[in-house]
């Protein structure tokens, strides 16, 4: 039995490293002549007199710029970015699957992989095309077939949803946004008391709820750019001390 599973194994020398090591002068060679034929996007020396409109970050930080039209700044720059390094550091320690270890495969990953590609193409790449080539004068949208108009004027009402559903008071709109948030949440709790034999046997009850947790907080960040865009809806849960 030994003799026939070390006889399944390809060494990692030289099949694997040569490919990477191929794939590795292909990815530098291609960036050597992208930065040769296009120059670096450089524009004039700054001019404290005039500021650009709009005010943009390095494009490696206009995912966070962009997540701050949907969130309050503490989420979208503090909150946000330490789960994004937290949930990275935890895939190892969640993902007890032992499917895929040493070979590549999407078949017998398939949920994993897309879940891990529509957090970093959709929801970090995207947000930094988006703020990019799509946001100008104003931060206002525009399609990449518009021209920047610098007196474009956009009537946007944004209001809470505790406003939206007709409460007025700051305490039905604390109860309310508490109600709509941790239900929400809820919904994990929901699915372990769904497939609890499957999930104890799978995962474990701690593991479990850190990938549902970081996963729910994950899908929050589409669920409130579509509010926001359908709906106006600026914040769900309004407090005197933070605003989600």
């Amino acid at each position: 039995m030994a003799e026939s599973s070390r006889d399944n194994k390809v060494p990692v020398w030289p099949y694997l490293v040569r490919a990477e090591f191929i794939s590795a002068l292909i990815v530098v060679l291609g960036l050597l002549i992208w930065s040769i034929v296009v120059d670096a996007p450089l524009e004039e020396m700054a001019n404290p007199n005039k500021t650009p409109n709009p005010s943009k970050a390095p494009w490696y930080f206009l995912g966070l710029q962009e997540m701050l039209v949907y969130f309050d700044p503490w989420i979208a720059g503090v909150v946000l970015p330490t789960l994004i390094i937290v949930g990275l550091m935890a895939i190892p320690y969640i993902d007890v699957n032992p499917r895929g270890n040493g070979y590549y495969t999407f078949r017998e990953r398939r949920n994993a992989i897309l879940i891990f590609l529509f957090g970093f193409l959709v929801l970090w790449v995207f947000m930094i095309v988006l703020g990019t080539f799509m946001r100008g004068p104003g931060w206002n949208f525009f399609w990449p077939w518009e021209e920047w108009d610098p007196h474009k004027v956009v009537a946007i009402t944004n209001v809470n949803l505790p406003y939206a559903v007709g409460i007025r008071s700051e305490t039905g709109a604390f109860i309310f946004g508490a109600v709509v948030v941790l239900g929400y949440y809820g919904l994990g709790v929901l699915y372990y008391l769904v497939n609890r034999e499957r999930i104890d046997r799978r995962l474990g009850r701690a593991r479990y709820a850190v990938k549902a947790f970081l996963f729910l907080t994950m899908m929050a960040l589409p669920i409130k750019i579509f509010l926001r865009l359908a709906f106006n809806i600026k914040y769900v849960w309004v407090t005197p001390w933070f605003n989600i």
